[in-house]
């Protein structure tokens, strides 16, 4: 099956597939300096009815790895929701479902289950919310909101990505 393929499900959200890329993401946090990093992500459907996820970023001058999440992005279409499974190479591991609006062209989760290590470091992520959001056909942006344990909800990451080809 070609990775370019989108099964017949995924059509309402076909426009998330492929490579992204951004060189401007900032984050911050009420704990956290600001800071700025370089993420690609990828969404391919290898036939079935979701996407095969992927979001590596790096730092901006140094260029080493900073974060990564590998995972599935599910759809019921019938009922206009989806999920995210989503593993971080932090020891985390979330569950996040939510909505997609097909003519906002945006999809909007929040966590609905949340794993760790036992050896994770503090402070420990309670909630996340995500949000996708096509600007145009060669543009998206994504934005993360966090809680953990030691702090409130705030917005974490925002990025606005371009298509690769």
């Amino acid at each position: 099956m070609e990775a370019d393929y989108i099964h017949e499900a995924l059509k309402p959200i076909s426009w998330l597939a492929g490579r992204w890329y951004t060189a401007n993401g900032r984050g911050s946090y009420p704990s956290v300096r600001e800071f700025g990093y370089h993420e690609e992500l990828e969404f391919i459907c290898l036939g079935q009815p979701m996407f095969n996820f992927l979001s590596i970023s790096h730092h901006p001058e140094k260029g080493t790895a900073m974060h990564q999440e590998r995972g599935f992005l599910r759809i019921l279409p019938e009922k206009e929701k989806v999920a995210l499974v989503v593993s971080h190479n932090i020891g985390l591991t979330t569950i996040e479902e939510g909505h997609y609006d097909c003519n906002l062209k945006e999809i909007k989760l929040a966590s609905v289950s949340i794993a760790r290590t036992s050896f994770s470091k503090p402070p420990h992520v309670t909630n996340l919310l995500r949000e996708f959001i096509l600007l145009s056909p060669d543009t998206l942006q994504v934005t993360v909101f966090m809680k953990t344990d030691q702090k409130p909800l705030s917005q974490h990451l925002k990025a606005v990505y371009k298509k690769v080809e």
